[in-house]
């Protein structure tokens, strides 16, 4: 980044493929369970709040995004990251140079110029509503205190 320049981060979560998976307990992988329509969720553009900031900031500082919300409400109007659960999906970041004939501070989508985008193989995941594997599921209930209820 250009130290005095201000850029805007931003981040997304987009489908990896158009399939729906289901998790296989006795082999312990998650398999394709059949085709999916994304076409009708657009991807959330998510701005960080520290935006903008000068390249020199944000060069200098760990970006975090632990404020991003995500739901499966298809419905949401809160503007938090909808995806679908038992589907496949990765983020980007997105470096978008500060463009003063644009507002980017309430932006939809992406600028068509003036946009770096990364994206990471490791960061990609699986969307659950519910634990796929029971071993998981016994620790969680046997560790969380406000569990109670569901212990034997």
């Amino acid at each position: 980044l250009e130290p005095l320049k201000q850029y805007y981060i931003a981040i997304d979560v987009v489908p990896v493929d158009s399939k729906r998976y289901r998790y296989v307990y006795h082999s312990s992988q998650w398999m394709v369970a059949g085709n999916t329509d994304h076409s009708c969720i657009t991807p959330r553009l998510y701005i960080h709040p520290d935006s903008p900031c000068s390249g020199e900031t944000w060069m200098r500082q760990i970006i975090s995004f632990d404020r991003v919300k995500l739901t499966n409400n298809e419905m949401d109007d809160k503007g938090h990251i909808i995806l679908q659960s038992m589907h496949k999906y990765k983020p980007r970041v997105h470096v978008i140079a500060q463009d003063s004939r644009f507002d980017l501070a309430q932006i939809q989508s992406l600028p068509a110029e003036g946009v770096q985008t990364f994206s990471f193989q490791e960061t990609e995941f699986t969307t659950v509503t519910a634990y796929q594997n029971q071993q998981i599921t016994k620790l969680k209930i046997d560790r969380n205190p406000f569990a109670k209820g569901f212990r034997d």
